[in-house]
């Protein structure tokens, strides 16, 4: 199958065709198949009507030689990695502060470009690029490698700044920032600075009312309409953290190749009740969708949202009107994710504002109830009647729901309940014409308290009909 992949910047874009290895695809069947055998590389430059065209070879060399060049550029530190022409397809020179000529070392030039070589059998192609151009080049090569998906065993390595060199950047910085203001946005210079080691400097402490204000989020990177959505929104910390705070991983797909997942179903049935309850309640802003909003998430084992990505192009437009961006974790409230296993969900958030939460990958087996449980039967039996005589007495008024309502009711040896979960979604809908949330909030002073795991409970099934009737059942299992 043919495979292509866009990073699309306004002055810039690169395209990569290729196909998937089929012996390394099976386990990704569900995910965005991988393109692992690279085909055909094409970069467009603005200004210019014919693309930049090879194979892998070229596709490498690029890459290498922007990266290097952007470190050379923005630290002043000399970098042959930029301009290794004997070894290299492609490579840089600068001409002035605001003018980068790029050379490619090739068979053949395109119509569109001028050689100077014009009796050589290879003329290069010389392409000269100003500042904002170079900074869209390095941010659609940082797009590429955000994308685990594509080449994933393609890596970049830098050389480090030289340590003496470290204060002469700043001066560098005021320079070429303004180039980029009002065309590409000054998140296409950060990303470029960030490709530069930072100087071995201590950095001043922040002040204590500032720490939860020390990091920033990426809300909704570019995305062209024939590309996938890059990249998913995460916390990213500023310079202004503190030298032990460990970068939170921006790419979510990044952030799952480097640390376990959780699949067990009974723990991902739990946490997709967390996820539900801290994203419900959040989701102010309802009307005005014109198609469902679907995301995959990235969660780690306490219910912590670490990483979201738009599955569709609304989704990466429209993220503002969700409260995602408002729930990540915060790394100066929690500690930075490290090896901790994470779960992946779907979230849509749909046009008729109903909120739709499920694994991402389904459940492998039908989940149980997580902690102990009263099994003796007995003892069951009389609680099964007292949760019945208890909700009985609290549901009154005449439900305004045409389906049964189908919970999980959770109750402790003494019959006060403990924990409760909607079945169907008309449940989740209607919960506020059943006495379970006032029930529970009694009690624990929240409708979305962490369920009591301290003690063993009994567990029945609740179910409360359009006609007024009421039944209580012992918990079967999940359906």
């Amino acid at each position: 199958m043919n495979i292509q992949r866009k990073y699309s910047l306004p002055n810039c874009t690169l395209l990569l065709e290729g196909l998937s290895d089929v012996t390394r695809a099976a386990q990704f069947q569900e995910m965005r198949p991988e393109l692992s055998i690279l085909v055909n590389a094409e970069c467009y430059l603005s200004g210019y009507n014919q693309p930049l065209t090879g194979g892998r070879e070229f596709f490498e060399s690029l890459v290498r030689a922007v990266s290097g060049y952007a470190q050379e550029f923005l630290s002043s530190v000399p970098n042959p990695q930029a301009h290794n022409q004997e070894s290299e397809l492609v490579e840089f020179q600068k001409i002035d502060s605001n003018r980068h000529r790029l050379i490619i070392h090739s068979e053949g030039a395109p119509e569109g470009f001028e050689s100077d070589s014009k009796n050589s059998k290879r003329p290069p192609i010389e392409i000269d690029l100003n500042t904002v151009q170079l900074f869209d080049l390095v941010e659609a090569v940082d797009q590429f490698f955000a994308d685990s998906q594509t080449l994933p065993e393609l890596s970049l390595e830098l050389q480090p700044v030289t340590r003496r060199y470290g204060g002469a950047s700043q001066a560098l910085i005021r320079q070429a920032v303004p180039a980029a203001v009002g065309v590409s946005s000054l998140a296409v210079a950060a990303i470029a600075f960030n490709l530069i080691p930072p100087p071995q400097i201590r950095p001043p402490q922040p002040k204590a009312d500032e720490q939860t204000s020390s990091t920033t989020k990426s809300l909704t990177p570019p995305v062209s309409a024939a590309a996938t959505p890059v990249a998913a929104a995460t916390p990213t910390p500023t310079p202004t953290a503190t030298a032990n705070t460990k970068p939170v991983v921006k790419d979510l797909e990044a952030l799952l190749n480097t640390v376990p997942e959780i699949t067990d179903p009974s723990q991902l049935r739990a946490l997709n009740r967390q996820v539900y309850n801290q994203v419900h309640p959040a989701w102010t802003k309802r009307s005005g969708l014109q198609q469902d909003l679907v995301y995959r998430l990235g969660v780690a084992a306490d219910g912590a949202i670490v990483g979201y990505k738009a599955v569709n192009k609304e989704a990466n437009q429209g993220v503002g009107q969700t409260p995602l961006p408002n729930l990540l974790y915060n790394p100066a409230n929690r500690a930075p994710i490290s090896n901790e296993p994470i779960a992946q969900f779907r979230i849509v958030f749909t046009t008729n504002g109903v909120l739709q939460v499920s694994p991402w990958r389904g459940y492998a087996r039908t989940p149980e109830v997580i902690g102990a449980k009263i099994t003796d039967s007995k003892i069951t039996k009389g609680l099964n009647q007292k949760l019945y005589n208890t909700v009985r007495q609290s549901w009154s008024g005449t439900p305004t729901f045409t389906r049964d309502l189908k919970y999980r009711v959770a109750v402790n040896k003494d019959g006060v309940i403990a924990d409760y979960e909607p079945l169907n979604q008309v449940a989740f809908d209607y919960f506020r014409e059943t006495p379970l949330p006032k029930m529970f909030n009694a009690i624990y002073g929240s409708n979305v308290a962490a369920p009591n795991a301290k003690e063993p409970l009994a567990h029945f099934q609740v179910i409360f009909k359009p006609s007024g009737t009421l039944e209580v059942t012992p918990w079967q299992g999940y359906q």
